[in-house]
């Protein structure tokens, strides 16, 4: 255990200590036995088996669907029951898989606004529970995991831990307690097996992207399951995390309006900060007031633009089961192992070309782009088609406020998927330098979430201040 008893400081440059030797690591085999429940359940080949198993599963629930409708089922009753078993599936699998098959569904359940209305009603449902919520660890498990990362004396250090799991979401689970010192705080538990779990399932993802794709409209799955295979590994290095977490914590100590939780102690497999009373996002989104909306909204956008100045990193995992709203109006900050290093802070092309695009220059698009490498020398690309597809994207920077919603990102989405259009026909000609991969992703994520929250915000006072290149030099 590392107490804690140092100031913020940003984290080093290095490579995760976890890392997955080419085969499962034998805990991982073994957790299937432990107890009798299994923490990420079942071997490699079972897992690889049963994420094969949705697409498939789905084309046969279609030519079920066609039966029925052959012996005079009622079209919308069909479909919409297909609809409810695929989404129960989806649930199911990606759910109790946890590991990266649960960390895709994350991923995937920021885009959910981008679904239309009339299919959306069960994947809505299945995603979202994703947020935040998968069977846990038995306590027996717990505690063995506890001893071995505290201490046999561990309970020493607490005043009191409660056994049941408060969350559990994709590679650990979160427990309550009261430290030595009287604070309140959340524990988190690596589940046992979960670095084998990640990589078997991040390889089992990575061929299954073409037919996962129809799940989100206009989201490229292929690129966003490469992004969260070279990321999401250093989530198991909870010692990283905890350096990500004091580095937040350090810069945005004393903010009006955020909330970063400080580091009690943390382990490898254990991690140890501060309790945060709130209000959580999925909350919000569901029946929250306008004015929790708008606050939570704009308090995010300022996170996302702001983070990289101050901090040089970037919050990367944009679900709504890492952020709270707490009773005086911060935004508290939970899950800090997926960041975006940048030590120089947003790369200042982001802000010329949107300052560009909403001006209508055209030709400074074309050539800010290429200049980064997201045009080849071999593309002569139309500019005023390159501008209007870039436009949807930098949308929100055109008026004082701007309101976030559903109908919006359903509107963007479907002209990203429409083929036939010359702007989608010059985004396969484009390309997305690897630099940039991860900024592009996290961007995305928190628009969905904006748009989850049907919310107005100062978007573009926001951007004017924080994000570089955007001002007029």
């Amino acid at each position: 255990m590392i107490p804690d008893g140092k100031p913020g400081r940003a984290p080093p440059t290095r490579r995760p200590r976890t890392r997955p030797g080419p085969r499962a690591c034998p805990e991982h085999q073994r957790s299937a036995r432990l107890n009798g429940v299994s923490e990420i359940p079942e071997g490699p080949l079972v897992r690889t088996a049963r994420l094969a198993g949705l697409p498939l599963s789905a084309a046969g629930r279609l030519t079920l669907g066609w039966g029925q409708r052959l012996i005079g089922r009622d079209r919308d009753e069909v479909v919409a029951e297909m609809q409810r078993r695929t989404a129960e599936q989806l649930f199911e699998v990606l759910g109790t898989l946890k590991g990266g098959a649960m960390k895709f569904g994350q991923a995937l359940s920021v885009y959910e606004a981008a679904i239309p209305d009339e299919f959306a009603a069960p994947y809505r449902a299945a995603l979202t529970k994703l947020q935040n919520a998968a069977p846990p660890m038995p306590s027996t498990t717990v505690h063995r995991i506890m001893a071995a990362q505290l201490g046999t004396g561990w309970r020493s250090h607490f005043t009191s831990f409660d056994d049941e799991a408060t969350a559990a979401a994709s590679i650990g689970q979160v427990h309550r307690g009261v430290w030595r010192d009287g604070r309140a705080v959340a524990v988190k538990i690596q589940y046992p097996g979960a670095a084998g779990a990640l990589r078997a399932d991040m390889d089992q993802l990575s061929r299954m992207a073409p037919l996962l794709g129809p799940l989100i409209p206009g989201v490229e799955v292929r690129p966003l399951v490469a992004e969260l295979r070279e990321r999401v590994m250093e989530e198991l290095d909870y010692a990283l995390e905890a350096d990500h977490q004091r580095a937040f914590a350090a810069a945005f100590a004393g903010d009006p309006d955020f909330l970063v939780p400080r580091i009690v102690a943390s382990a490898p497999k254990v991690l140890v900060s501060e309790w945060v009373d709130g209000t959580g996002l999925a909350a919000i989104i569901d029946h929250g007031s306008q004015q929790q909306r708008d606050r939570a909204a704009t308090l995010l956008t300022e996170l996302h633009f702001s983070a990289p100045q101050r901090v040089q990193l970037l919050h990367a995992d944009p679900h709504p089961g890492n952020y709270q709203l707490t009773a005086d109006g911060k935004l508290a900050v939970v899950d800090f192992g997926s960041v975006a290093r940048l030590p120089d802070g947003t790369p200042p092309i982001i802000g010329r070309v949107s300052r560009h695009a909403i001006g209508g220059d055209a030709a400074a698009v074309l050539a800010e782009l290429r200049s980064a490498g997201f045009i080849t020398d071999r593309f002569e690309p139309d500019p005023e088609v390159l501008l209007n597809y870039v436009a949807p994207f930098t949308e929100p920077l055109r008026h004082e406020t701007f309101h976030f919603n559903r109908t919006w990102m359903q509107h963007q989405a479907a002209k990203m998927a429409d083929l036939s259009t010359a702007e989608s026909k010059l985004a396969r000609h484009l390309n997305l330098p690897p630099s940039f991969l991860m900024i592009h992703r996290v961007t995305f994520g928190s628009l969905g979430v904006l748009c989850q929250l049907d919310a107005t915000a100062p978007f573009r006072g926001i951007v004017e201040r924080w994000l570089p290149g955007f001002r007029e030099p």
